[in-house]
């Protein structure tokens, strides 16, 4: 790994790289032995609040693949247990949150002072930031107002987010308190995993393309901008990413965050020229793609590097996270694809645009 730090930090910002920043969503999960290995001892929850356990499988996967960053290991539900709600994961059904939130006495509930009650994730990265010396940053994360909501409103996965849509439109007050209190627990969770040596943190808004664009700037907007900001005022670059968002690329781009990930329904270069080249861009290879032959693949990462034009602030990615039964050697084989093709030398700036 040669300058991950420079490398991935610098794209974030949209300076020259040596070659193009390279790391995965999920790239810690259930297709490397060693996490099945650990799974086979502890349970997902077991392992998100050990943080020696976090830090493991984070650094193992980093390593294995030699990416330019590590995420930490946690999930993005996390913070639905201290605000006073139990969570659990249901083989074949994901994670299901219990009781669900429908009225306004429900959601004055919960609480919003958790202060520390969420620290492993801290102590987690402090462990990666000290394997890795400084050589590779350490990504933390968090998912985004609106997606949490979604999860405590539907009470799980939901395919027309009835419940969500119908407390935003019927009791726009009551939707505004939940998000309210969650950018209230947000904003403090984030911030310590900045104090912990988060380099950057990803924002998952994992369900945001379930929304019309007006209904996103009404009643999404405001909070993704206030956490966003909230972040980057410490410096520390934030990625804005969901799926199915073609539509909403210019409403998310309000958010104001350093960088915009992209899932492959949409071109990179398209994503990327829908915002006028303003943020970096992260993405956006088809996770499905990993399963391709060897030189169909490479074809692939190519192409989204060619999207990319050689602009400054491209870091490779998938559209989504990598599945579970993705063969290894294809992951590892896209790492070295990107620094290869990346590292001839920029055809164009920002400011040739």
């Amino acid at each position: 790994m040669v300058d991950s730090q420079g490398r991935f930090l610098r794209a974030c910002r949209r300076q020259p790289v040596d070659a193009t920043p390279v790391w995965f969503m999920r790239q810690a999960g259930r297709y490397l032995p060693a996490y099945r290995a650990v799974r086979a001892r502890h349970t997902l929850l077991e392992v998100c609040k050990n943080p020696e356990l976090s830090a493991e499988v984070t650094i193992t996967a980093a390593e294995q693949l030699g990416v330019d960053a590590a995420i930490i290991f946690a999930d993005l539900l996390l913070p639905v247990e201290p605000m006073g709600l139990k969570l659990r994961f249901s083989d074949g059904d994901g994670p299901v949150v219990e009781p669900v939130l429908r009225e306004a006495k429900e959601v004055a509930e919960l609480r919003s002072d958790i202060g520390g009650e969420l620290g492993f994730v801290g102590e987690a990265i402090r462990w990666v930031n000290k394997h890795f010396g400084g050589r590779v940053p350490v990504i933390g994360f968090a998912g985004a107002p609106f997606t949490l909501a979604s999860y405590m409103v539907e009470g799980g996965s939901s395919r027309h987010f009835l419940q969500t849509k119908s407390l935003m439109y019927n009791a726009p007050e009551t939707w505004a308190q939940l998000m309210e209190k969650l950018c209230a627990v947000l904003e403090t969770y984030l911030e310590g995993q900045v104090e912990a040596g988060a380099a950057a943190v990803q924002l998952f808004d994992s369900w945001a393309g379930c929304l019309a664009e007006g209904d996103y700037r009404r009643y999404v907007l405001p909070y993704s901008r206030r956490l966003i900001q909230a972040v980057q005022s410490a410096d520390v670059p934030v990625i804005h990413f969901a799926t199915g968002t073609a539509g909403l690329l210019a409403a998310m781009h309000d958010a104001g965050a350093a960088v915009l990930g992209v899932d492959w329904r949409i071109e990179l270069g398209h994503a990327w020229a829908a915002v006028g080249f303003e943020p970096a861009i992260q993405g956006n290879l088809d996770p499905v793609a990993l399963f391709a032959p060897s030189a169909e693949l490479r074809q692939r990462v190519a192409a989204v590097l060619k999207q990319a034009g050689g602009r400054p602030g491209h870091i490779f990615n998938l559209g989504h996270g990598i599945l579970p039964d993705t063969p290894v050697d294809n992951v590892r084989a896209v790492v070295e694809w990107v620094h290869e093709l990346s590292a001839a030398p920029r055809a164009k700036s920002a400011a040739d645009e």
